[in-house]
């Protein structure tokens, strides 16, 4: 049995073909003005799911590479405090062995002694170094320095001197998903604490100078305060080059989600432009067999 088709029947099946043509085209148009192929999940599930995985990867390699960036500021905030430190501790050495001098005069003496305290006031200033409002000597404490300058100078050492940061306390930074960077320094190392500090060594070589006596006597303890901030130094270096690493990682490991990402979303502009083609001339010659097929009309059946 033939089944029987009507104008009806065509004038549907003709309407649902083209509105699939201009669909198609229009999906092929809006991947060519975004440049995506997956707009929404359902254009490919596998796909979104890698696109999502992905962009989390992206997400943590950018907060890895601020975290990096503020460390590495941390540490060259260190690194030129430990340098000027070290500058003014061997100026120091060198005012304390001309202090050792007996042909020195009261009056040199003094001066000496003068300026063995300014270098005090200098290292001070160094050790309430800062970045970003951290002092970068007292770890986590929230105490706004880590050796207090305006302490009054009628106190003893111990107290006028005294470390401000948290004992066993460290800032770090996470630069990669498994590895942390120590970005500040202990000042208590480098400084010493109290009466044990390399300010209070400094007032007994002034204080030695403008007694009369020997402040050669104190270079021993000079040379070990020096010490301690030049391996403080290599460490400060040391953590330095980690995070340099660490830096051409996460570059390297986000050049590599940019391009996964874009194999698995970006369109093939060429290809995509040529489906574009193909499919206009598709709808222009379903248009052009539509008009045919659904011309005639009462007029054409009474001719």
């Amino acid at each position: 049995m033939i089944p029987r088709v009507t104008h009806l029947t065509v004038q549907r099946q003709t309407l649902a073909n083209l509105q699939g043509n201009l669909t198609s085209m229009a999906d092929l148009q809006s991947k060519l003005s975004s440049g995506k192929k997956i707009t929404v999940p359902s254009d490919d599930p596998a796909g979104a799911s890698d696109v999502l995985r992905l962009r989390g990867e992206q997400r943590a390699l950018t907060q890895y590479a601020r975290n990096a960036t503020d460390g590495d500021s941390w540490l060259t905030t260190v690194d030129s405090a430990l340098q000027s430190s070290l500058t003014a501790m061997r100026r120091a050495r060198d005012l304390t062995m001309q202090g050792g001098n007996g042909g020195l005069g009261q009056t040199s003496r003094d001066a000496l002694a003068a300026e063995i305290e300014g270098v005090r006031g200098t290292l001070m200033d160094q050790a309430n170094a800062t970045y970003a409002g951290r002092t970068v000597f007292a770890g986590t404490s929230a105490a706004g320095f880590a050796f207090d300058a305006s302490a009054d100078p009628a106190l003893p050492a111990a107290v006028r001197y005294a470390w401000h940061g948290v004992a066993g306390a460290s800032v770090e930074r996470r630069v990669g998903d498994a590895t942390t960077v120590r970005v500040d320094a202990d000042g208590s190392a480098v400084f010493g604490d109290g009466d044990t500090s390399v300010f209070a060594l400094l007032d007994q070589v002034a204080t030695t100078l403008r007694s009369g006596g020997d402040p050669t006597t104190h270079l021993a303890a000079i040379d070990d305060r020096m010490e301690a901030m030049l391996g403080e130094l290599s460490a400060t270096g040391a953590r330095q080059n980690q995070i340099g690493s660490a830096q051409q990682t996460i570059v390297g490991s986000q050049l590599t989600t940019k391009t996964q990402l874009s194999g698995i979303e970006d369109i093939d502009l060429a290809q995509t432009i040529l489906e574009i083609q193909m499919q206009e001339v598709a709808y222009n010659g379903a248009l052009g067999a539509a008009a045919k097929v659904l011309q005639p009309s009462l007029m054409d059946f009474l001719r």
